[in-house]
């Protein structure tokens, strides 16, 4: 079967969420990825959005956190309040699932604004939302964002989200409760932190990606693991699901 590089990418990260795990989940490919897992691998998936929904099982994907399907489908809403006093900040939720505008090479997200100048930026982006009360303190992070220099920056412009901040020690430094991001997927490959410096490391492609792909799509000089794996290729059932909730027929 063939998949497109978008493909992958959801799959991957999919995957990477355990059946039974509390996610926040982001609008977007991670709440695609999200339903995805829910709808293959992980049926047990608590998804949970900003809006104060807790056990949503939307039969198409939302088009935002406010989206009624949310509300109709989940086993509790909540106030907003609750989500983030009672649920996030004491680190009940497992695993927070992010996109980003912009990633440096310690993980840190922005989503606020393109250019140096915060009142008169180049872009400015749709901000903050949760984002960084999930950085800070879901037990951990997954990113899911596209690869190119763009994107993965040496330098944030503006921290919305913080990853490692500089490097070891920040996180603790700053009290944030949570580990951070524990995996970035793109659409080329798979980077985790380095377990010494934080620097986020290539250690998977995607099949056909070279690692010379990867580099020449990052800012900074991309650390590539040793051990470099590829990453399995969809299968048709995980296919066949994604194109389902894309709202994709397949041809006979």
């Amino acid at each position: 079967m063939s998949w497109t590089a978008d493909e992958m990418m959801t799959v991957a990260a999919a995957r990477a969420l355990r059946d039974g795990a509390r996610c926040f989940v982001g609008i977007g490919r991670p709440s695609t990825a999200a339903n995805l897992a829910r709808r293959t691998h992980a049926p047990n998936l608590v998804l949970i959005y900003e809006s104060g929904t807790i056990g949503a099982k939307p039969d198409t994907l939302p088009l935002s956190i406010g989206d009624g399907v949310l509300a109709e489908t989940a086993d509790a809403v909540v106030p907003v309040p609750e989500i983030f006093n009672y649920w996030l900040q004491p680190g009940r939720i497992d695993v927070g699932f992010l996109g980003a505008a912009q990633i440096d090479r310690y993980g840190n997200i922005n989503t606020t604004v393109i250019g140096d100048d915060y009142r008169d930026p180049r872009v400015r982006l749709p901000g903050a939302g949760g984002a960084p009360e999930i950085a800070a303190s879901c037990r951990e992070v997954i990113v899911i964002v596209k690869q190119s220099p763009r994107a993965f920056v040496e330098r944030v412009d503006f921290v919305t989200s913080v990853g490692y901040g500089s490097g070891p020690g920040d996180r603790a430094k700053l009290g944030l409760t949570g580990r951070g991001p524990v995996l970035v997927i793109t659409d080329l490959g798979v980077l985790e932190p380095d377990p010494e410096t934080a620097e986020l490391t290539l250690t998977q492609v995607h099949p056909g990606v070279d690692p010379d792909q990867a580099r020449a799509a990052t800012g900074w000089k991309l650390a590539v693991a040793p051990n470099l794996r590829t990453t399995p290729s969809p299968t048709s059932g995980e296919l066949a699901a994604l194109r389902a909730l894309d709202g994709v027929k397949e041809e006979a």
